[in-house]
């Protein structure tokens, strides 16, 4: 998606760009914040004769579904070199035409955005958070022209956190090389709190809106000091970064949603828990997407390499872009010893259980997941999905990282996970080489030296949708699978909604639950259960708990004006947990442990 460029090569350029203004420049200005209002005026030069088309972005850097940009802007104006109105005329619903113009076209036009978060603008009195594809309107035959973005800050305590290049002289004044480096540059405009510190040659800053104190930010900066680290000590090296530095812009204010959305030389994280020392929700988004400055970011599916504004990019590899990702970022935050053992633990038995437990595992393995991404990715289609039709690739490829890494360190103990991740960094990363899904396996097999192993993996669990058995795996670690709720009853079923008098099913029931046995689905209201009426909330909480697994109870429900009954045969609670054997009153063997020490630490 973005070209390696060097430290010295990104001051050559922008020595050069300081000769001349850019042929394509911005002004961000904020008149109305309170009303969520950005005003954003868009010149481009040496246009060539005939129309100019601008449109607006339809996806967005390390999102995968469609988001329609185009509709949070209007009042859309024009003037050419001279200032002479120009007919604008919208030709579909992304973009516009700008005819007349004499080499020089100028577009202004208002943006509302009240949604903060790694994919959409927020601005209001407290902040103007951005992502360039929901701001900035582009123009075709433009791509590869340098930009400069000129911003003009609502409220004088405001600085900007951004990835772009400052021009030395120019306040609030920065330089893209490309469009592509404009729209995968995230700006955040506040009274923020910064912290910076080095890593050998290169600076690392944490730039952080957050209602708490400067203790507060000290806390976090000091965590996150500790954390990047163990990231490079997994790849064996630190990434380049474009202009010898990377940002993580937060946001921890109470309006902002949760969310975090990798960049080449930035993230944006984001929640609106506020900051408490331990830091536990800010940390694991953290972790994740750091790790992103390696993979997706440089070591990067070619299917999105370059990225299109203009559609859905999809790629078959997320189960290792994102999924990987998802394995390693707790296990960062464990090797920092942010969290411990049982800390880790919980985050892979969450991962797990949700694949264990999925009827869509059945028609789909991780590459196929990952191809349904667009159609799932934040995308908000009116329809209901089944829960046959898709499972999330995050929790997917996570799952098939843990018992590919056992399976390796089982297999051959000179070599785990960390080993695979390294080969496709210094192969694929550091040259910045697009791979395609065929070099995972081969990279597999170059790892391991065992093409056989590596084509039976990927045959079985990665095009195939069958998981190697997870106990004897976990046993090499003193690790038990064992259920999360023993002895408790299950009828596939637990979230209701409360209305008038009564309760009604909050999502659908498991597929092959006694709930969907019976006929219930989502929607329907439950009227008894078992012996009970229900009421309310806690009439179905209550129902719940009474319940024992094997036991016989009656159900009766309202569905689309019809009442129906059944009988159900209460299942054991399926979920399980995967937990250490001490846990489980059982005693791990010397080597068991050793094991452990050596893959998790103490």
């Amino acid at each position: 998606m973005r070209a390696a460029i060097g430290a010295m090569v990104m001051l050559a350029a922008g020595a050069a760009q300081a000769q001349e203004a850019p042929p394509v420049r911005y002004a961000v200005t904020f008149p109305d914040p309170a009303h969520h209002l950005a005003r954003v005026t868009a010149t481009w030069r040496n246009v060539p004769a005939g129309p100019l088309r601008v449109q607006m972005s339809r996806s967005s850097p390390g999102r995968y579904a469609l988001h329609e940009f185009a509709k949070n802007v209007f009042d859309v104006r024009a003037v050419d070199g001279a200032g002479r109105a120009l007919a604008v005329t919208r030709s579909d619903p992304y973009g516009w035409q700008v005819a007349g113009h004499d080499g020089t076209v100028s577009v202004t036009y208002s943006l509302f955005g009240d949604r903060g978060d790694g994919t959409y603008d927020q601005i209001d009195a407290k902040h103007a958070h951005l992502n360039m594809p929901a701001t900035m309107m582009w123009a075709t035959g433009y791509d590869a022209a340098p930009v400069e973005v000129a911003f003009t800050p609502a409220d004088p305590s405001w600085r900007i956190a951004t990835q772009l290049i400052p021009v030395a002289g120019a306040p609030n004044v920065y330089r893209a090389r490309d469009l592509q480096y404009l729209m995968d540059s995230p700006t955040e405009l506040s009274a923020h709190m910064v912290r910076e510190w080095k890593v050998g040659d290169q600076l690392m800053r944490i730039a952080a809106h957050h209602p708490g104190t400067a203790a507060d930010m000290d806390a976090l900066a000091a965590q996150v000091k500790r954390l990047v680290p163990q990231h490079a000590a997994l790849f064996g090296e630190w990434p380049r970064f474009d202009g010898g530095s990377y940002t993580f812009i937060a946001d921890y204010m109470p309006q902002i949603g949760g969310d975090g959305m990798e960049h080449r030389n930035s993230t944006i994280v984001t929640t609106p828990t506020p900051l408490d020392g331990r830091n536990r929700d800010q940390l694991g988004t953290i972790s994740h997407e750091f790790l992103h400055a390696w993979n997706v970011e440089r070591m990067r599916p070619a299917e999105i390499e370059p990225f299109d504004f203009t559609r859905a990019n999809a790629t078959p590899s997320l189960w290792v872009a994102e999924g990987f990702t998802n394995y390693y970022g707790p296990m960062m935050l464990r090797r920092a010893g942010l969290i411990d053992v049982d800390g880790f633990l919980a985050e892979m038995s969450g991962q797990y259980d949700y694949i264990l437990r999925s009827p869509a595992r059945a028609f789909a393995g991780p590459q196929e997941a990952s191809i349904r991404a667009p159609l799932a990715d934040a995308a908000t289609p009116i329809d209901p999905v089944s829960p046959q039709a898709y499972l999330s690739y995050y929790p997917y490829g996570a799952v098939v990282a843990l018992l590919l890494d056992l399976s390796i360190r089982q297999r051959f103990p000179a070599l785990s996970l960390d080993d695979y991740m390294r080969h496709l960094w210094r192969t694929y990363g550091r040259t910045e080489t697009p791979y395609r899904p065929d070099d995972l396996r081969r990279a597999l097999a170059e790892v391991t030296g065992d093409a056989a192993f590596a084509g039976a993996f990927f045959a079985a669990s990665v095009t195939g949708h069958a998981l190697p058995d997870a106990a004897p795996l976990l046993a090499q670690a003193g690790l038990v699978v064992r259920a999360a709720n023993a002895g408790k009853g299950w009828i596939g079923a637990a979230r209701v909604t409360a209305v008038e008098g009564g309760v009604t099913l909050a999502g659908a029931p498991m597929v092959g639950s006694p709930l969907y046995a019976a006929g219930a689905d989502k929607g329907d209201r439950i009227l008894a259960l078992g012996d009970a009426g229900i009421a309310g909330v806690a009439d179905w909480d209550a129902a719940l708990a009474r319940l024992t697994p094997g036991a016989r109870v009656p159900v009766r429900f309202v569905q689309r004006g019809r009442t129906r009954q059944a009988e159900l045969t209460v299942a054991a609670d399926p979920a399980v947990a995967i937990v250490r054997m001490e846990t489980a009153g059982q005693v791990p063997t010397a080597a068991q442990k050793r094991f452990r020490e050596r893959w998790l630490g103490r």
